[in-house]
């Protein structure tokens, strides 16, 4: 299990309240790719609907840290694509459904004109700590 040392607050720097400014690891590095709200036959799950494509998304990340020995615990930088930030409020929930609040991954937003197809509303990448 990977050790991680969360900064909220660097001196000189606003507070975050949503992610972690600094998180800081000893371990095994994984990149995980960015993940669409595709099921495991490639399915589309939640078209034209942000939360239960974050919970998509989010049950994706979780298999592939899984799949390299870790977990949600172990996230030290999470990647959001999305293609209006007013789906944000959903991905948070999916998010905090599966991260303490209190530990949350460094975090960056980008809201971008489009994914590799219309439907999908996010992807979200993640690195990880082992």
């Amino acid at each position: 299990m990977s050790r991680l040392t969360h900064i909220n607050a660097p001196a000189g720097v606003f507070p975050a309240t949503a992610y972690t400014h600094v998180v800081m690891g000893t371990g095994r590095f994984v990149a995980i790719s960015g993940q669409l709200a595709l099921d495991q036959d490639g399915k589309l799950v939640g078209e034209d609907d942000p939360a239960a494509q974050a919970r998509q998304v989010f049950d994706n990340l979780r298999r592939c840290l899984l799949a390299a020995g870790g977990g949600f615990d172990d996230v030290v930088k999470l990647t959001y694509y999305v293609t209006d930030m007013a789906h944000m409020p959903a991905i948070r929930a999916a998010r905090d459904a599966h991260m303490d609040p209190a530990r949350l991954p460094a975090s960056s937003a980008v809201q971008v004109a489009g994914l590799v197809s219309p439907q999908f509303l996010m992807e979200i990448e993640a690195y990880a700590v082992l």
